[in-house]
């Protein structure tokens, strides 16, 4: 894997640490867990859009 820096606020730090307590995980694994998942609904909106943009109008998949 390839170690990144993020900054994050004092506030969402804090709810990461309290979520990475409650579940017994490093900070780390839930930061990536986290952005893994939103690039996943990112992707899968972008895919959405461009499904949209390629559909006739009046017509549906």
């Amino acid at each position: 894997m390839i170690p990144f820096t993020v900054l994050l606020d004092e506030a969402a730090a804090g709810f990461y640490l309290r979520v990475a307590q409650g579940c017994g995980k490093s900070v780390e694994t839930v930061l990536s867990e986290t952005l893994f998942k939103l690039a996943g609904e990112l992707s899968l909106q972008a895919l959405h859009r461009k499904r949209e943009k390629s559909t006739p109008e009046g017509k549906s998949c």
